[in-house]
């Protein structure tokens, strides 16, 4: 195993696999450079000396400029180096060859089939409030029926409270419904008990409207201001659902109906060389089988935003594109925000320095196929192959995000760890392998044997067959630990 890694032929900086102490001498590229600071693992070394605004070169992009003179062998980091990218951007369309999918042998997972068609990969049973003002009662609800049933029969029994519904206008308002009315149609549930208070602005009434079409058998309402005794007549109704999702059983179902959100979170030095290119494999691969992945995190787009857009497969959808990267960047402007405020301190202490440098690595989990569709906050999914989902980079919000698509489950990267989940299995897949054995509660999945000498290939196999597991009911630490939450996206006035 090398101690270091150069990505791209053309970068003027190198990364350290392992921690690097100053006077050790690497050779790159036929060249001695000596450490001339210890250089942490996942930061970057200087393979030229740099002047003030000479770009530093990763992934064969500039990922900023210095600020500072750097001498060969020095410490590139977030304190000699400056993003390049500015506000507002006029884009050209250069649609770029995208690789066709290469023919795969069908592969197929064990699903439970609803009657509208859909697939769902568990069959839960949830509880979820229109308001926050009924939270209480549906984690009691909740509390209750586990107890009763020890949720045999069913995946899980969980309320996802929240703290929106009421005192909201506009924008905001309508996002807490779509949010709200696309958990409740997402097919991993088996059975959904709809819980309002009665005098909310998200009135149940309205709110049933706005649904849709929907299975009445499967869907039910309680009001609790209507009834005399709300945990009664909830539970009476829970049993009811408990009952008629218990019967489900799973069946073999193509690949072709997995439907997979892709995030990161707490990115380090080896999310660009591990994790997120794993994903990007496994999403061409995906694709190939005629599935559906979605990228999001619009902000940690910025920078490497003209890769998606020079992908997409019409001028129109490019047009989507543009909107999507620069109706955040005048989010931030009307907020009076600076667009590039990142990466978070985890991030730098993880090795990235700048925007650009986070971003080129986010989006390599997109693989290298064509931009199918443009989704917006709260849509859902409507088109096989690589979506874009228009959400922040907080990782609850856009984990809820991804999953309220129509996503069956998120596949979160991460050099630095977190336990959260969302309302759909929600799998960590580790950077670094320091990572996957200092948190294996957290962890379900190690990429960092990448750079330990392991092939993309054999990596990508294990992966796929892991994932098949886990889409056919293997659950996930989030999972085991009932982590689960939800997080929706709010930018107005509070009434």
């Amino acid at each position: 195993m090398n101690n270091y890694i150069k990505i791209n032929p053309t970068d003027n900086i190198a990364v350290a696999v392992i921690a690097l102490p100053a006077g050790e001498t690497l050779l790159i590229d036929g060249q001695e450079i000596v450490l001339l600071n210890d250089i942490p693992a996942g930061h970057k070394i200087a393979l030229q000396p740099f002047a003030v605004n000479d770009n530093i070169i990763k992934y064969g992009f500039p990922i900023g400029h210095a600020i500072t003179e750097i001498p060969r062998g020095g410490w590139v980091n977030e304190k000699n180096i400056k993003t390049n990218l500015a506000g507002l951007l006029d884009y050209t369309y250069s649609p770029q060859p995208v690789p066709s999918p290469e023919p795969a042998k069908p592969l197929t997972f064990k699903g439970y089939r609803r009657q509208n068609g859909e697939v769902g990969i568990r069959n839960e049973i949830w509880i979820i409030p229109t308001v926050g003002c009924v939270n209480g009662i549906v984690n009691q609800l909740a509390e209750q029926l586990c107890a009763e049933t020890q949720s045999v029969g069913v995946d899980a029994i969980v309320a996802y409270p929240h703290n929106y519904g009421c005192s909201q206008l506009g924008e905001d308002h309508e996002n807490t419904r779509k949010i709200l009315r696309d958990m409740v149609h997402h097919p991993n549930a088996g059975g959904v008990l709809i819980v309002g208070l009665g005098c909310e602005n998200n009135q149940p009434d309205t709110f049933r409207e706005f649904l849709g079409e929907y299975d009445t058998e499967r869907i039910r309402f309680m009001v609790t201001q209507q009834v005399d005794d709300e945990l009664e007549t909830g539970m009476q109704l829970l049993r009811d659902l408990y009952d008629i999702a218990s019967d489900d059983v799973r069946t073999d179902v193509p690949l072709s109906e997995l439907k997979v959100g892709l995030k990161c979170g707490g990115s380090d030095g080896f999310s660009g060389i591990t994790a997120n290119p794993l994903l990007g494999v496994f999403s061409d691969f995906l694709v190939a089988q005629g599935g559906t992945t979605v990228l999001t995190e619009v902000p940690e787009m910025f920078g490497a935003e003209t890769l998606l857009m020079n992908r997409c497969e019409s001028a129109d959808l490019f047009d989507k594109t543009v909107h999507l990267i620069n109706d955040f960047k005048a989010y931030f402007i009307a907020n009076n925000q600076p667009v590039y405020e990142n990466p978070s301190p985890g991030n730098k202490a993880g090795g990235i320095s700048t925007l650009e440098e986070k971003s080129l690595g986010c989006t390599q989990k997109s693989g290298s196929s064509a931009v199918k569709d443009v989704l917006m906050y709260g849509d859902r999914l409507k088109t096989k192959g690589l979506n874009l989902l228009s959400a922040p980079g907080n990782d609850l919000v856009a984990s809820t995000a991804l999953a309220s698509s129509g996503c069956h489950m998120v596949l979160f990267t991460t050099g630095r760890g977190t336990p959260f989940g969302t309302f759909v299995p929600t799998v960590k897949i580790s950077t670094n392998s320091n990572l996957y054995n200092l948190k294996p509660g957290w962890i379900d999945f190690n990429a960092g044997t990448l750079v330990e000498g392991e092939s993309m290939e054999s990596l990508c196999e294990r992966f796929i067959q892991f994932l098949i597991g886990i889409a056919g009911g293997t659950p996930t630490n989030n999972e085991s630990k009932n982590y689960r939450e939800i997080a929706i996206f709010k930018t107005g006035v509070t009434l």
